[in-house]
C-alpha cells in the first residue's frame, strides 16, 4: 500500500500515486498504484494489462481524510528463474512503464525495496 497524504490532490485523473519498485536484488519491477475507485484510470489500467502486467492485489480503504483509494499491484513475469526478468526484459519493461506514465504527466523512479519493506 502506497502512504499517501491526501486524497485530494492527484498526480493524474484517477491517480493518487504510482510506485515502480522491486524486491532485492532489483531486476524484476512491480507496478503499484493508488487510484480513485468512483474515477479509476481505464487507460492506464488497460494500458498496463496490454503490457503483460496482471493484477495481482486489489485492496480498497478509506484514506484518514475520508478520501476513497483502490490499491491495485501489478505484476508481470519474466523468463528467468522464478519468472523474474533478465537484464533485457528489465530495460525493456521500464522503458514502456515510464512512456505509459511520462505519457500523463507522471515522472516514475523506479527503486528497489529495502528487505525489511519487501517481506514485510
Amino acid at each position: 500500500m502506497l502512504f499517501l497524504k491526501s486524497t485530494t490532490v492527484m498526480k493524474a485523473p484517477g491517480i493518487y500515486d504510482v510506485d515502480i519498485a522491486a524486491k532485492p536484488p532489483g531486476k524484476t519491477f512491480g507496478v503499484f498504484l493508488a487510484t480513485d475507485p468512483d474515477n479509476p484510470p481505464v487507460q492506464v489500467l488497460e494500458e498496463l494489462k496490454t503490457l503483460g502486467f496482471e493484477n495481482t492485489y486489489t485492496s480498497n480503504y478509506l484514506h484518514k481524510d475520508k478520501g476513497k483509494v483502490l490499491d491495485l499491484h501489478f505484476q508481470k513475469d519474466g523468463t528467468d528463474l522464478f519468472k523474474g526478468w533478465k537484464t533485457d526484459e528489465c530495460t525493456a519493461n521500464l522503458a514502456a512503464i515510464e512512456a505509459l506514465f511520462g505519457a500523463i504527466g507522471i515522472v516514475v523512479t523506479p527503486r528497489v525495496m529495502s528487505l525489511a519493506e519487501a517481506y514485510a
